[in-house]
C-alpha cells in the first residue's frame, strides 16, 4: 500500500492561499514473490527462478512487463552481471495453465513482456538463468536477483527479490599419466594422478576421498607418494599383486580449497585450483 497526499491552491486578486494537505491511501492490487529453486549456484551452473505475481483486483490487469536484472552489480567504475539467461528456457502459467511463452529479450536487463494477470488470479513465470564467470564463486559471496513488474493501470511498480549463494562444497577432478609412455618389460613405470579441487571447501580425512585403479599390466614392487611423502602399504593404502587393484584408505587423500580472484580489468572471477599429487611407481 502507498500513502499520498494533495494539496490545492487558491489564488485571488493577488493573494494565495493554501488548503489543508488531504491524505489518502491507496491500496495496490498486484504484487509480486520471487523465489530461487536451487539456494546455491557454482560456475557454470543453472539457477531456476520462479516469478509468482497475483492480482487481487476485480480487473485484468493487462499488459504487464517483468524486467530481471540477473543479478547486476557494480565494482569499481564497473557493472557487471553475473547471470545469463537461458534461451528458450520461460514458461508462463496462468491459473496453474501453461501458455504460450511471453516475449522476451535477454538483456540484460532480461525482460518478459505481453502478460495479462486475470482478475483475482494469477500469473507464474519460470526460467533459468546461467552463473558465469562475473558471479562470484567464494564464501561471502552472492548474486542478488531484483524483478521489477509494470504493467497497465499499476501506478507503482512492484518488485520481487531473491539471493542466491555460491555452492560451500568440493568439486574435484582427477587427471593420470603415465611416464614414461613407451616402456619395456621389466621397467619402472609411474602413475601420477592429479586430484583438483574447484570448490570452496577443502576435502578433508572425513571426507573419506578414495582413488581407486586397476593396473594392467600389473604392477610390482610399490612405492607410493601423496605430495613427495610417501605412504605405507597396509594402512594408507592397499594393493593386490594378483589383480592389480590399488586403493587408498579412506581419508588418507586430502585438497585444500580453491582460490578465488577478481581480475580488477576485466571483472572476470579466476579460479586457482587446491591440488594433490598421488604417485604409484612399480615395475611392469
Amino acid at each position: 500500500m502507498a500513502i499520498f497526499t494533495n494539496q490545492a491552491t487558491l489564488t485571488y486578486n493577488n493573494i494565495t492561499t493554501n488548503s489543508n494537505v488531504a491524505t489518502g491511501e491507496l491500496l495496490e492490487v498486484l504484487s509480486a514473490t520471487k523465489t530461487a529453486v536451487t539456494p546455491s549456484y557454482s560456475t557454470g551452473s543453472d539457477v531456476t527462478y520462479v516469478i509468482s505475481i497475483l492480482n487481487s483486483g476485480t480487473a485484468p490487469i493487462t499488459g504487464v512487463t517483468v524486467s530481471d536484472d540477473l543479478g547486476a552489480y557494480t565494482t569499481g567504475t564497473q557493472t557487471l552481471t553475473p547471470l545469463t539467461y537461458e534461451e528458450g528456457s520461460a514458461r508462463l502459467f496462468i491459473g496453474g495453465v501453461l501458455q504460450p511463452a511471453p516475449t522476451v529479450a535477454a538483456g540484460p536487463p532480461l525482460t518478459f513482456s505481453g502478460i495479462t494477470v486475470p482478475a483475482g488470479g494469477n500469473a507464474l513465470l519460470l526460467y533459468e538463468a546461467v552463473a558465469n564467470e562475473f558471479a562470484p564463486p567464494g564464501a561471502g559471496g552472492s548474486i542478488v536477483n531484483t524483478a521489477t513488474v509494470t504493467g497497465s493501470g499499476i501506478t507503482q511498480e512492484v518488485t520481487a527479490t531473491a539471493t542466491v549463494l555460491p555452492s560451500s562444497s568440493a568439486r574435484l577432478s582427477i587427471t593420470k599419466t603415465i611416464s614414461p609412455s613407451v616402456v619395456t618389460e621389466n621397467s619402472r613405470v609411474t602413475y601420477t594422478f592429479l586430484i583438483q579441487n574447484f570448490g570452496s571447501s577443502p576435502v578433508e580425512a572425513t571426507g573419506n576421498a578414495v582413488v581407486t585403479d586397476s593396473f594392467n599390466p600389473i604392477l610390482q614392487d610399490l612405492i607410493v607418494t601423496l605430495n613427495g611423502d610417501s605412504l605405507t602399504e597396509g594402512t594408507e593404502y592397499s594393493y593386490n599383486e594378483a589383480s592389480g587393484l590399488f586403493i587408498t584408505a579412506a581419508g588418507v587423500i586430502t585438497v585444500p580449497a580453491a582460490t578465488f580472484t577478481q581480475n580488477p580489468e576485466s571483472g572476470v572471477w579466476e579460479t586457482t585450483p587446491g591440488t594433490a599429487v598421488l604417485t604409484v611407481t612399480g615395475t611392469i
